[in-house]
């Protein structure tokens, strides 16, 4: 089968694999028509938090019932087509058993159903891409289809329920309890009701914080509450960081692929981002403010080469892998994922439906508006302008436009928890100037999973530039995972409690795994113990215990040696 025409069937064949959107087989999807739905644990949101969260639950023996907002799960890795965000070391330590089963499936999905070269077929650590942001670039189908070989036993064997495109729209609340999750069917209407005793927020934004009521914090807290550096003097709710809407893109050369003159583009043709410390152009330009430094930095754009500079640095399908024939013609696939098209003109949380709308309609404007540029008017090394060959790939992201699913978020609400992480805990600087200078990582000792990435803000929309200092690698403390009065919703995704600040290295691909496998395991504890979440913080015999079953599903609590970010 022709090779686009096989990843567009496919794509369609996932939602049979995990009886997507009833989570029935579809001679009884209309009797699940506006009934409740019971399981052990309702993991709301089916992004990798999500994804990780329900997996660790259906292991070790429960019933769960996951929710995704788009028809595909996976999240960053796949709706929102990101290449992974990923530590030097995540080939050998620093990372859970079961993410790295799922970078293992990922690339024997290419060795199954490529025709790769023989060194790409017989690489230790295969990358489709050979991007430089990641030691695995891959498709987000590539990554779609791992995850759904993970999941899908389960939802044969009728013990995981996947209902995709539902967003939760009400939470049943009783005191400190949340009973359940109303979710609607954005395609029908129909409403569900998700019962389960524990409720698991794996939500983007964590959006059931604020349905159910849930103590939390949105944007940037004030320098008094946290300590943290660069905190203003008071609160900034509305303060946070740009969201991203990805695309992939392919160059032909010879061929002109030129998109229709998007609606915005005289706008942001001009616009420069009004941030402290200055931007240092037009935002549509090669350079940008150097994350670390802030001083004006240039690279290169040439889909026709393989150094280092735009076209590579999240490149998902290089040539070189691949039997000659597959790409003729083709410079393959990169994932334009950059400064350029980082959204700064508002948040999407904490504003009216219709304001975060617009911002998300804006955001698509200004990522098509990237792109008629490239085509049109980028400079070329040899003088000229623009890549007419550029040519979107809506087949390798499902969509009809050809730009991701869903918007790349980078911040979420956040729980108020027993423990926050601050600045002095994780960043290098902070923890040594407090503990001394020998200090190689974040140590807690209620750790439920590690992590590693610098402290990375991207530039936001209350009008700070990039904040990218150095961190320590360091450890999940579980007290960050308990809300300070709710007891039975815990967060398994970005929601975690973490500030503004060093959500910026709590954010990345593996950590939020990470979050949501320790989410689901501790549930599952929970219930086959009887006991609390705080229960099992707060009593040390019942945290060396789940401690102890955490190390025996492969997730890592310590690291075995590492350097600062």
């Amino acid at each position: 089968m022709h090779r686009r025409r096989f990843l567009t069937a496919s794509s369609s064949g996932l939602a049979a694999l995990l009886a997507a959107r009833s989570g029935r087989p579809a001679a009884e999807a209309a009797a699940y028509r506006g009934r409740q739905i019971e399981a052990d644990v309702a993991v709301i949101g089916g992004g990798l938090g999500g994804c990780s969260a329900a997996l660790a639950a259906l292991r070790l023996g429960k019933t769960v019932v996951m929710t995704e907002a788009t028809d595909w799960v996976g999240g960053q890795l796949t709706s929102q087509a990101v290449p992974p965000d990923e530590h030097p070391w995540i080939e050998q330590f620093g990372r859970n058993a079961s993410y790295a089963e799922l970078r293992n499936r990922t690339r024997s999905f290419y060795r199954r159903n490529y025709p790769l070269t023989a060194d790409a077929r017989d690489a230790r650590h295969l990358d489709p891409g050979n991007g430089s942001v990641s030691a695995l670039c891959a498709e987000p189908k590539a990554f779609l289809w791992a995850l759904t070989e993970m999941l899908a036993p389960f939802a044969s064997s009728g013990r995981l329920t996947v209902l995709l495109e539902h967003e939760p729209v009400s939470a049943e609340v009783e005191g400190d309890l949340v009973r359940g999750v109303t979710v609607r069917d954005a395609n029908s209407g129909d409403r569900r009701t998700l019962a389960a005793p524990y409720i698991l927020d794996a939500t983007e934004l964590g959006d059931l914080l604020e349905l159910a009521g849930v103590e939390h914090v949105v944007g940037f807290e004030a320098a008094s509450v946290t300590g943290d550096r660069f905190a203003p003097e008071t609160a900034e709710p509305l303060n946070q960081q740009a969201l991203t809407v990805c695309f992939p893109l392919e160059h032909r050369p010879g061929e002109d692929h030129t998109i229709d003159r998007p609606a915005e583009y005289a706008f942001w043709r001009e616009f420069v981002p009004d941030l402290s410390p200055p931007w240092p152009g037009p935002l549509l330009s090669l350079t940008y403010s150097n994350p670390q430094t802030l001083q004006p930095r240039t690279l290169p754009f040439d889909p026709t080469s393989n150094a280092s500079g735009w076209w590579t640095y999240r490149r998902i399908l290089d040539p070189a892998h691949f039997r000659p024939d597959v790409f003729a013609g083709s410079h393959g696939v990169t994932i334009v994922n950059w400064p350029q098209n980082d959204y700064l003109l508002g948040p999407i949380i904490g504003v009216t439906a219709d304001e975060a709308a617009r911002h998300l309609e804006r955001a698509k404007q200004l990522s098509l508006s990237l792109l008629y540029w490239l085509q049109t008017e980028c400079p070329r090394p040899d003088g000229g302008l623009g890549w007419p060959g550029l040519r979107p790939r809506p087949d390798l992201v499902g969509s009809a436009d050809g730009l991701a699913k869903a918007p790349y978020i980078r911040e979420s609400r956040r729980i108020t928890a027993e423990f926050t992480v601050l600045e002095r805990h994780v960043g290098t600087e902070a923890r040594r100037a407090a503990d001394g200078p020998d200090v190689a990582e974040a140590t807690f000792p209620d750790s439920v999973g590690v992590g590693s990435y610098r402290i990375d803000l991207h530039p936001s929309t209350g009008g700070d530039n990039y904040i990218d200092v150095s961190s320590l690698p360091f450890e999940i403390p579980l007290g960050a995972l308990i809300p300070v009065r709710v007891k039975n919703l815990l967060p398994a995704c970005k929601n975690l409690g973490t500030t503004h600040l060093t959500n910026g290295c709590y954010r990345l691909h593996p950590v939020e795994w990470a979050i949501g496998e320790a989410a689901g395991t501790l549930a599952s504890f929970c219930l086959d113990r009887g006991l609390s979440p705080r229960a099992v913080r707060n009593t040390p015999d019942h945290l060396r215990a789940f401690q102890a079953l955490l190390s025996s599903r492969g997730v890592e609590l310590h690291w075995p040696h590492a350097r600062p970010r």
